[in-house]
This record gives C-alpha cells, structure tokens and sequence, in this order.
C-alpha cells in the first residue's frame, strides 16, 4: 500500500469502561504498521459507542479498539477504553459522549498508534456544561499506555471533540491535532501552538475534516465542509493551508453552497496529485447559484462530486467529476433517501496504482426493506472515478450479497461508516463497514478481506463480548482504523 500525505480524522461516539476480550495473538510480530495500537504490527480498528453506559452513567461513552490479526478484525479479541480506564483523564458522566470522535494515529513517531477521542458532553470546571474536551490515549502492548488532555472546550456548549483529525500541516515532521467543535475549529500544532482555524455558524452538526496536498507544496491541507440554515442558509467545503509567516492556518480554496456528509483525499487518477471527493454532495442555498456539486441530476439519492489535484499550483479543482448510483458501471440505482456518499474511505484497493473509493449508502432500500443499506467500492482509473466515456467501474456490498453474512433488513443502516486498513496485515487493504441498526439498533460490523466477499465476516458487541442492552448502541456509526 502507497504512503500518501493524509490525514486521520474520524467523527464517532463511545461508551464505556474497563477491558474486554483477548489481547493479540502469541504468533510472531511482522512490522509496524498503520493504525497499530497493540504494538503487534496489525491495524487496528477503533469503534465509538457514544450512547453506552459506563458505570451506571448513560451515555458516558467508550472507544472499542478491535485487535488485526493473520485473521484480520473480530477474531482477535478487543479492549474498551472510557474515562473509567485508570490511563485515561476524567471521570464518565452523563452525557459526556466520550468516543464522540475518534481517530488512530501515531502522532509520536515510535511506529504505535494513539487514541485521539473526543468527549463533546464533557462538563469542564471553570468553562461549563458541555465545553467538551479531546484527549490522546498512547497505544502499547497489552493494553493504552498513559492518557493526556489535548484541549478542553472555552466556554460552556462549545462542544469541543465533536470532531477530531491528525495530520502533519505545519511540515515540521510531526503530526497535528484538528478538534472541532460547535460552531469552531481549532488546530494544536506538535510543537504546543492553539491557533482558531476556522470560527463560522455549522447548526451544530460536527465539521467535516479531511486532508491532502491540495496546495502541492509537500504539506498536508486541511479540508472543511460544514453547513447551516441558521441565521441563513449557507455552506461550504474550504481548504486551509499552514502559513510559517503567520504562525496559523490560511484559507486558500473554496466551493460555496455544497452540503456534504463526507470528504476523502486520494490519488483516483493516479497522476501523484491528491484529489478530494464530496460524499452525499448537494446543494444547499437559497437560491440555484452555481451547481457547486455538479449537474443537478446527480444528486438524486447522494451524489459523489470530485476536485481534481495538478502538477500546477492554485489549479486544484478545475477538473471535476459527478457520479451516483444512476452513472453506468455504478452498482445500484438512484432513489431519493439512499445517502450514497454518505461515508467514505480511500484505499489502493487493487494494488494499480490509483487510489480507489468506499461509498456508503445507509438509507439505500433492499427491495422493500427500506434504510437497509449498502457499500459500493468505486475502482479510479487513469482519469479518475469515470473513465473517458463517463462510466464507473465498481463492486456492490450488501447484507443480501452472496457470501457476505447476515440478511437485509429495514434500518440496519449497513454503509452509515466505512474504513479501510491492512487488518491482516498480507500488504493488500481490507475494507471494514458498520451497520449500527443492526440487531434491533445494537449494530455490528463487516470485515471484507480485500475488498471481496470471500472470507468476509462480522462480529457484534455480542460476539466481542461488550454490554448489549436492549436500548440501542449503534456499534459501527463511527469507525476510524489510521
């Protein structure tokens, strides 16, 4: 699998205490990996549990970390980690939410991945009620090594940890935290800088943070999308870029009146230049301004719209591309209320060079089992997600696929998130979808090895022996593996 600048950002909720299951297998350790937490050399695959109950607390939250193995996730054993686990900072509450976001990423350099999580419930002494807050919790073997603080919320409400991401933005080598939050974003560089990224109404809704080198200066950007119908109607996807002068983040790029559910950064094209797709695009303004997501017709049931990178700076985004479930070669038909896009991932699926995508439509109906849900793996190509004729080429995952376990059934949401990591650590990328309506609304999640259907599994709070309470988790609304 390539090394791309990326970034690691995911929006999750969690709940919960203590430890669970088996630690990693006794078998010998091949080399770090991406999103390792148990220092095993497997990835690893973080799950928020925003409404479980920690110690009679409800909806306290916890992060599920499901061990990689030679079998991939789900065979391994997992942990939970929540304010109840002696390493971690604070108390669980109710309410805190903890897991709210959640992201794996070695931000200290030693080849082991840490636990970046917020808590936008969190109530912060001398701040308020619901200030929020985002801690990093270190990975290590046999268990989290020490947790710390990131940053705490400024004032009550500000629900800090509503968002969270990691990237190098500032070039200096070492990773920085992005935290959103209401109505804010906010970067803590590696070296202790707190610079306002971006202050703007978002109607509460977790900002949308993605990242690549979309300035092609060798630095990660950051990507924001975010939309409001208060005091107006208004949204917008933005990117941001580190500026060594000013000591913060400038805004260099801008697409207004698009609404999206998901970002993503990848090489589609494979032309070395990194690309962004918009998931569930559509255009929200008060008026028909520009089609900022491409041609009207495409947005019907979720459309996927794309921004080009090039070899020449400030061109990024002038070649662009629309698809949905209705472009030939794409798997499904379009309906109203699919959410296609709604969740994506980005991985070199098939080893070709060219980055590929995971597109997950919660609402999609199977048959007439409506919200039942599926994924669609989009393959790029040498001009990106529709070749020169217009057509996708691309492979349809749903609970009534063949092979893959389980049966469709209405409001499992199968496809509400997806993530891709090398679980099994054989060099080829595994694709892992959350259907948080599964079982009565307790959720669970699908592993398919390679992207394929062959040896696909899945596994519950059930299974991995965690808490399952007649009253929903939606195990699998937020995933987040590197």
């Amino acid at each position: 699998m390539r090394t791309r600048i990326r970034m690691y950002a995911a929006a999750a909720t969690v709940v919960a205490a203590a430890t669970a299951g088996l630690p990693f297998p006794a078998s010998a350790a091949p080399a770090q990996t991406a999103g390792d937490f148990n220092a095993d050399g497997y990835a690893d695959l973080a799950v928020g549990v925003p409404d479980g109950t920690v110690g009679g607390k409800a909806r306290a939250g916890y992060v599920n970390i499901v061990f990689g193995g030679p079998k991939g996730i789900g065979a391994h054993g997992s942990i939970r980690i929540s304010q109840a686990t002696p390493e971690v900072p604070g108390t669980p509450e109710t309410g805190d939410r903890f897991g709210a976001s959640v992201a794996l990423v070695d931000t200290s350099g030693d080849g082991v991945a840490e636990l970046l999580v917020g808590a936008p419930g969190e109530d912060v002494t001398g701040r308020g009620t619901d200030a929020g807050s985002v801690s990093a919790v270190g990975g290590a073997k046999g268990g989290p090594g020490p947790g710390s603080v990131v940053l705490n919320g400024p004032s009550a409400s500000a629900a800090f940890g509503l968002a969270v991401a990691s990237a190098d933005l500032t070039g200096d080598g070492s990773r920085d935290i992005v935290i959103g939050g209401k109505d804010k974003v906010v970067l803590r560089t590696a070296d202790g800088i707190y610079t306002t990224v971006l202050t703007a109404p978002m109607g509460g809704r977790a900002p949308i943070l993605a990242g690549g080198d979309f300035t092609e200066d060798g630095t990660a950007d950051l990507a924001i999308g975010y939309w409001t119908d208060s005091p107006f109607t208004q949204s917008h996807v933005r990117l941001w870029a580190w500026d060594a002068t000013e000591q913060a983040m400038v805004n260099t790029w801008n697409t207004d009146n698009a609404g999206v559910s998901a970002l993503a950064a990848g090489d589609f094209d494979g032309d070395g230049h990194d690309d962004l797709a918009l998931g569930e695009c559509r255009e929200i303004a008060d008026e028909n301004i520009d089609d900022p997501c491409g041609p009207e017709e495409f947005a019907k049931g979720g459309g996927i719209h794309v921004h080009y990178g090039t070899a020449t700076p400030g061109s990024f985004g002038y070649r662009q591309q629309t698809l949905n479930q209705d472009t030939v070669g794409v798997m499904g038909v379009a309906e109203s209320g699919d959410r296609f896009g709604a969740a994506l991932a980005v991985a070199d699926i098939n080893n070709d060079g060219r980055d590929d995508l995971i597109a997950g439509a919660p609402g999609e109906a199977i048959g007439t089992r409506a919200g039942a849900g599926a994924a669609t793996l989009l393959f790029g190509g040498p001009t990106g997600l529709v070749d020169a004729w217009d057509e996708g080429h691309s492979v349809g995952y749903q609970q009534d696929t063949p092979r893959v376990p389980g049966v469709a059934e209405a409001a499992d949401a199968f496809g509400a998130a997806v993530a891709t990591g090398d679980y099994d650590h054989d060099g080829r990328a595994d694709v892992a979808v959350g259907s948080p309506g599964e079982n009565a609304g307790s959720g669970g999640v699908w592993l398919l090895p390679r992207a394929s259907v062959n040896g696909s599994s899945v596994f519950t709070p059930a299974k991995l022996g965690l808490p399952s309470p007649t009253s929903g988790l939606a195990y699998g609304r937020y995933l987040s593996s590197q």
